[in-house]
Formats: C-alpha cells, sequence, structure tokens
C-alpha cells in the first residue's frame, strides 16, 4: 500500500510523523509531493498559496508513484471552509483517477463517527484565522467549545513549538469542557503526544496528522489496528469513501 501526501513546502513535521506512522502498518509506505506554502494568514496572498493549480500539479506527480490513495496533509480549509477540500478532492480525483481526502474532511468524518459535537481547538495561528476556523467548525455542527492558539503566521515557526507546549494547550480546552480536542496543523508536534493526552485528560485527542492517516486508509479499505497505541482514532472505523 502507497499513500502519497500533498505536503506544504515549509513542513518538516508531517513526514517523520507519518513514516512514524507507515512504520506500524506491514507493507505501508508514504510519498509526498510539495507546492509552496510559507505562510498563515488571511491576506490574498496567504490564501492565494492553496488555489487548485499547483496542488493539483503536485498530486500529477505522487500519481506517478501509483499511489493507492492522495491526501492533502494540511488544513487550509478548516478556514477556508469544507467545500473548498470538497472541491479539490473532485479535481484530483478527476486529473488522476486516484481517491483522495483531506486532514479537515477527516477531521469532519471522526467527528460524525464518535458523535463530537463540542471541539476543543488548538492551533499555532493568529487571533483571525483562528476565529475564521470556528465560524466554519461551527456552521457545520461542530461549535468550538473551548480553543488556544499562538498567534503565529510563519509556516516554518509551527514545528518549533515544542510538544509539552502542544500537550499544555490541550490540558487547557480539555479542563473547558469538550467532546474531543482537535490539534489542527500538520506542522505542529502532537502526534506522539496525543495517546498519552488521551489517557490523562479523558477525552479523544485527534490531531491532524493522524487524522489524515485515519481517512487515507479509509479510501483504501485497510485496517488500523495495528495503530491502536497512536491513538483512540484508529478504533474508529474509517468511512470506506469519504461523503460528499
Amino acid at each position: 500500500m502507497r499513500l502519497g501526501m500533498l505536503t506544504p513546502s515549509s513542513n518538516t513535521v508531517l513526514e517523520p510523523m507519518m513514516a512514524a506512522l507507515a512504520a506500524d502498518l506491514p507493507g505501508a509506505s508514504v510519498h509526498f509531493s510539495r507546492f509552496r506554502v510559507t505562510e498563515i494568514a488571511l491576506s490574498e496572498a496567504a490564501l492565494g498559496q492553496f488555489s487548485l493549480a499547483p496542488m493539483i500539479e503536485a498530486a500529477e506527480l505522487l500519481g506517478h508513484a501509483k499511489v493507492d490513495a492522495i491526501a492533502w496533509n494540511g488544513t487550509s480549509a478548516a478556514w477556508l471552509g469544507f467545500a473548498r477540500d470538497e472541491a479539490l478532492c473532485a479535481a484530483i480525483e478527476r486529473a488522476t483517477g486516484i481517491p483522495s481526502t483531506t486532514s479537515v474532511l477527516a477531521f469532519r468524518d471522526l467527528f460524525r463517527a464518535t458523535g463530537a459535537r463540542r471541539i476543543g481547538l488548538v492551533t499555532p495561528y493568529t487571533g483571525d484565522v483562528q476565529a475564521r476556523i470556528m465560524a466554519n467548525w461551527e456552521e457545520a455542527g461542530f461549535p468550538c467549545t473551548a480553543e488556544r492558539h499562538l498567534a503565529l503566521s510563519d509556516n516554518f515557526s509551527f514545528a518549533e513549538v515544542d510538544e509539552e507546549r502542544v500537550a499544555e494547550m490541550a490540558r487547557a480546552v480539555a479542563r473547558e469542557g469538550c467532546d474531543a480536542v482537535a490539534i489542527v496543523c500538520t506542522n505542529m508536534r502532537g502526534t506522539l503526544v496525543a495517546p498519552a493526552l488521551e489517557q490523562e485528560i479523558g477525552v479523544p485527542v485527534y490531531d491532524s496528522i493522524a487524522a489524515t492517516m485515519w481517512g487515507s486508509l479509509g479510501l483504501t479499505g485497510r485496517e488500523a489496528g495495528t495503530l491502536a497505541a497512536r491513538g483512540s482514532l484508529f478504533a474508529v472505523p474509517p468511512p470506506c469513501r469519504r461523503e460528499r
């Protein structure tokens, strides 16, 4: 099984974390294609980084490796809206013939599958980006009842936030009350701390990178049982195909 990942150019976290998850899946490998993303903001230039053309071009390159699924391993639709990723996946599938999902669509599938309605939102983003995410998710039926953000916009800097800081943010939103904690950013170090945090705070902790793996496995029909130690989400049966 080969999984293809569209990757922000300045991201340094998701590739080693996806490789670590894939190591627990016998016969699986993960392959990456980058396109330019350096800043997370609501300016025209920053939003323009997520236009379809460069993403489709990167997806077509993954198609040359004959991957079994392609995932946009990034969270831009959290502030751009779920419809943006739905359109992206449809375009990728038209261009490559390969099933596709994204980090944000995987979050939505997880919330629906587990009945999580009150979300504790943890990100490194600026306040205006955070507010846009909260508005989009509330409209979709997943209000963020607690949130923490770091007011950062340089995408590379997100990786410099250490795991303990991420854990502190997750603990804080859990104390305020939520059904699940969502660590939203694929350049944030939540993947390895999430399983222990779940045991500590008593609610599911869904990390963006792990959620992307979960959603990708759903596209391939591959069981995730060998990833059980990586978080409670891997005990949740993923949809065989992402909902349109």
